[in-house]
């Protein structure tokens, strides 16, 4: 019963809707209404700009963060001889997390596509795989300033990291991470077609190194 409330209240942490409330705070503008429509930092980023995109991120990565460390509330999932209930419980209180950032009770349930959030909570339960992804969605991001691409790839490159470069043996770790890529990449359609169609917007960040090599 315990473990049900924790991850109630995961899923009211992933459902603060950030860019929407950094949108009306700053701009008195619903993000929604802007842009591809979506509650999220890609959006943000596209419509307000890199400052503005990054704190958003930043906060959504923190709500899967958040979420996450709730496990730390029952004292009886601490000791080391719980630690496949506690991944368990982790796991299942960051996708609340994911959850209500995607369908937020706060926003008539029209969130964003989550990505953040999964960073936050996967940095929570594994940070040296998050730290790969990460890694991946940066290098790809400088070298083409597709935020959506970024991600996409960042979520497809989760699956390799915990089945193949690390090998994780964590069933749940292995199931959910081939899910999360497939999440990824099914709630990223209209970007994918965007990016074929060469219509995708590019976010305002590197745009010195764009005019050094058109001056070039």
């Amino acid at each position: 019963m315990k473990e049900f409330f924790l991850i109630i209240i995961a899923y009211l942490i992933g459902s603060i809707p950030t860019a929407l409330l950094v949108s009306r705070r700053f701009f008195d503008i619903d993000i929604r209404d802007y842009g591809s429509g979506n509650m999220g930092a890609t959006n943000t980023f596209r419509v307000l700009g890199k400052r503005y995109g990054t704190m958003v991120m930043f906060f959504d990565i923190m709500k899967g963060m958040l979420a996450v460390a709730l496990y730390n509330i029952l004292p009886y999932y601490l000791p080391q001889a719980h630690m496949f209930d506690r991944t368990n419980l982790m796991v299942g209180l960051g996708l609340a997390a994911v959850v209500g950032h995607v369908f937020p009770v706060f926003a008539n349930f029209r969130g964003g596509k989550g990505v953040a959030t999964l960073f936050g909570m996967m940095l929570a339960i594994q940070p040296v795989i998050a730290g790969s992804c990460v890694a991946v969605f940066l290098i790809v991001l400088y070298l083409t300033r597709y935020i959506s691409l970024s991600s996409i790839l960042a979520g497809v490159a989760l699956p390799i990291c915990v089945l193949w470069i690390w090998n994780d043996n964590v069933t749940i770790y292995r199931v959910f991470a081939v899910l999360v890529a497939a999440m990824v990449v099914l709630t990223h359609q209209k970007n994918i077609s965007r990016l074929l169609r060469g219509d995708e917007s590019r976010v305002p960040i590197l745009k010195y190194r764009d005019r050094r090599k058109m001056r070039k």
